[in-house]
């Protein structure tokens, strides 16, 4: 066991509303990878997207100098500034900007600015638009930039001046999916986050987001699920998921990937209609009544369970899972059609 010390970084405080209403568009497990920056000499352009918080070893070096936990340029000793480009993995639109300078402290780059272009293949100069002015940043701290645009991107290109060090670049939105491509006919995930899903209500996750639970893949370790801590009260933990887009639920499979000896033991899941509640109470009491479409059944340890959805009279917009206490699942499919 390694003996090196280290220091985790300070989460955003509007994380979990941010979270509850938007996908991170800038996580690699979507496929958004970094794909230039003028110097990376430093720290490797592409730790910015990693998607665990930023760590700081007081004691770890490597032959360019201080290990850091991002991007890191060097010192600019010419005319001009530095810049990273982004390729988005899903086409979205941007709500918001995470700029996380996170231990940066005499090393933060001073300003940034940040462009977003809509190109099939990599932009052109005349293709990039502002999307964020230029603006002071602060060291050692989250720089939340809203977005005003609502026009879907692919590309995004973070200059910062003159140079310096960003920890991560959390990318706020709503995955753009082109739901006229999908036939009628055609079965889907419609809960799949690259098909626009999200988790808007929980009352706990301690361990992980519920969100995990839509993204692409197995999940390759126990960390990218949702997991709650251990439940010592009475109840059960829960969560309300959103839809890619409205539609009827044919079959699921929920899978406890890595969960051994933490597993729910028993699960049920509801479908119905969500409009803009705003707290989670009042998405928890909207939800509580919803038909259930799988009724309470149980789970076994790192398997992959499926079953056939009862239907619903309507097309649904949000599913509501109940884990019987607690625990963790690490992936939910819900297979149906769109409306």
């Amino acid at each position: 066991m390694s003996s090196e010390r280290f220091v985790t970084a300070a989460p955003l405080p509007e994380a979990q509303d941010l979270t509850r209403r938007y996908v991170d568009l800038a996580q690699p497990r979507l496929g958004t990878v970094v794909t230039f920056a003028t110097d990376d000499f430093f720290a490797d352009k592409s730790r910015m997207l990693d998607p665990a918080p930023p760590v700081f070893y007081p004691d770890r070096f490597d032959d360019h100098g201080k290990w850091m936990d991002g991007w890191e340029s060097r010192r600019k000793r010419t005319q001009g500034h530095d810049h990273a480009v982004v390729r988005l993995g899903q086409r979205g639109t941007i709500a918001a900007i995470d700029v996380d300078t996170a231990f940066f402290t005499g090393n933060f780059p001073p300003e940034a600015m940040i462009e977003a272009a809509d190109t099939a293949e990599e932009p052109g100069e005349a293709d990039w638009a502002v999307i964020v002015p230029r603006a002071p940043l602060k060291g050692d701290s989250h720089n939340l930039f809203t977005v005003g645009s609502d026009a879907p991107v692919r590309w995004l290109r973070l200059n910062i001046y003159p140079d310096g060090g960003v920890a991560r670049l959390r990318v706020f939105g709503t995955i753009a999916k082109d739901w006229s491509s999908i036939a009628p006919d055609e079965t889907i995930d419609l809960g799949a986050m690259e098909n626009g899903g999200t988790a808007v209500a929980w009352n706990d996750a301690h361990y992980g987001h519920p969100a995990n639970m839509l993204a692409p893949g197995r999940a390759p370790v126990m960390a990218d699920g949702w997991e709650t801590a251990r439940r010592r009260v009475p109840g059960n933990d829960w969560c309300v998921l959103k839809l890619g887009h409205a539609g009827q639920i044919e079959r699921i499979a929920i899978d406890t990937n890595h969960f051994k000896g933490n597993y729910p033991d028993r699960f049920t899941l509801r479908a119905g209609r969500l409009g803009d509640e705003a707290s989670v109470e009042a998405v928890d009491a909207a939800s509580r009544d919803w038909p259930l479409i799988v009724a309470e059944a149980k789970l076994s340890a790192h398997h992959v369970e499926k079953f056939a959805a009862e239907p619903v009279g309507e097309p649904v917009t949000h599913v509501r899972l109940d884990i019987f206490p607690d625990g963790g699942v690490s992936r939910l499919r819900l297979y149906g059609k769109k409306a």
